[in-house]
């Protein structure tokens, strides 16, 4: 299983969340909005030498010509869209991107027929993310009915995001589908926007682990 840890913005904090055994992916958020927001040399120096993680940018309908300036700037491997960005957009980043970054396209999941917006998407992400609908995007720190998702028949891996906590445990554990991939982890681990909780976080990867090797 995937695990990905998201909304991170403070150097060392970055570095103890990269060290934990399990963590796959971590995320910066490059949306000025939110308060999870990186625009930091500091940390644009520190990426490179985390070698065990691939670093994922976030970006809300950003222009196509600052993702690619960013994700060379950042040194990023994965480029979470998560606005309203068409699969013509992506086409034509990934025309200009280098062969080794790779898309995440996330979609606000209330209803089956929300899923029915993946399908213009698939052969160019490598995974969808499916997060909770909000007001306006991403960090809702709820869940929203993962039975939603046995109506989900694409072909491409989907991480599950939105609210996941301790408390999801037991629900993952009977948790199961084709396509799945993994998880993707952000405020219940927080002790404030932005900087995660790191014995918190150990705790609940490796517990998850014992369900989902």
């Amino acid at each position: 299983m995937l695990i990905k840890v998201c909304g991170l913005k403070e150097p060392e904090n970055i570095r103890q969340v990269s060290a934990i055994q399990g963590v796959d992916l971590i995320g910066l958020i490059f949306y000025a909005p939110s308060t999870r927001y990186v625009d930091s040399e500091t940390i644009a120096h520190l990426l490179p030498t985390l070698t065990s993680v691939k670093k994922t940018g976030v970006f809300v309908n950003e222009s196509k010509e600052e993702v690619i300036r960013k994700c060379a700037f950042y040194q990023l491997d994965y480029l979470q869209l998560h606005g309203n960005e068409r699969p013509e957009y992506l086409s034509e980043l990934l025309a200009e991107l280098p062969s080794r970054v790779k898309l995440i396209k996330a979609f606000s999941i209330h209803m089956e027929k929300d899923l029915l917006l993946t399908s213009g998407y698939e052969g160019l992400c490598e995974y969808f993310l499916f997060d909770t609908p909000t007001s306006g995007y991403g960090g809702s720190g709820r869940s929203f009915d993962w039975k939603i998702l046995q109506y989900y028949s694409g072909t491409t891996p989907f991480l599950l995001s939105g609210g996941i906590g301790h408390d999801s445990l037991e629900l993952l554990s009977h948790f199961h589908h084709q396509q799945w991939a993994g998880i993707d982890l952000n405020s219940r681990f927080e002790t404030a926007p932005g900087v995660k909780d790191i014995a918190l976080l150990s705790d609940f990867i490796q517990n998850i682990q014992l369900h989902h090797p």
